[in-house]
């Protein structure tokens, strides 16, 4: 799924397309057709057949359309792949988008909880998220409402600048290494619980100590002595 070396290519997110009716192509539009279904398209037939068999041909053929028919909707394979990406995201239940920790029971620890165990599932419902989560930035509007959610939990936490972003990494890579699914193994539920719990005992007790990073010299000599 990688692009070649060398070669560069500009998120969907980042791009600005003519509407369909705007772009020159020697066919005509497919009547009933638009990116929102052929997003939906994509992310039934990844969840079927895979990341590996995905092709435009494949994915025309389910739509009954001709593979060219795609291209008044998206540029490339990879556009498809990062809004299908980004559409599974939108399957993740996320707390209020009040007040730090709104809408999130047991205050945030529960919201970070069900955040982590939300996410774990929408993985295991689409195992192809985790490769296209590694390839493609994650900058589309249900990513950076799942980011904005995390910063509001970990906002309510009271930890410094520096251990709040520490935190917010800490957070990132658990999700997308033990929540995660694909060539690496899943971790049984067991496991995973008891991961989250020390991670967010830790972040607890970090908040609890100032946020600050511990002195890992060890205790100063008294020069008076």
């Amino acid at each position: 799924m990688a692009m070649a070396a060398g070669a560069a290519r500009t998120s969907v997110w980042l791009v600005v397309r003519p509407a369909p009716a705007t772009r020159r192509r020697t066919d005509a539009a497919p009547s009933g057709l638009d990116r929102d279904r052929i997003t939906a398209a994509t992310v039934h037939l990844l969840d079927a057949e895979g990341l590996g068999r995905f092709s435009m041909r494949r994915l025309a053929g389910r739509l009954g359309v001709t593979a060219m028919s795609l291209y008044w909707y998206v540029d490339t394979k990879h556009d498809l792949l990062e809004l299908a990406l980004d559409r599974a995201l939108g399957e993740l239940p996320l707390p209020g988008d009040g007040a730090p920790g709104d809408g999130a029971p047991g205050g945030w620890p529960g919201g970070l909880r069900a955040l982590a165990q939300g996410y774990r599932r929408v993985l295991a419902d689409h195992a192809w998220i985790a490769p296209l989560a590694a390839e493609y930035p994650n900058i589309g509007p249900h990513a950076r409402a799942l980011d904005a959610a995390l910063k509001r939990l970990l906002d309510a936490v009271g930890l410094t600048d520096a251990g709040r972003a520490g935190a917010h990494l800490a957070v990132s890579q658990f999700l997308h290494g033990c929540g995660g699914a694909g060539t690496v193994r899943r971790a049984p539920e067991a496991d995973f619980g008891l991961a989250l719990d020390i991670l967010i005992a830790g972040i607890g007790a970090k908040a609890a100590a100032g946020g600050t990073v511990p002195d890992q010299a060890g205790p100063r000599p008294d020069p008076d002595r």
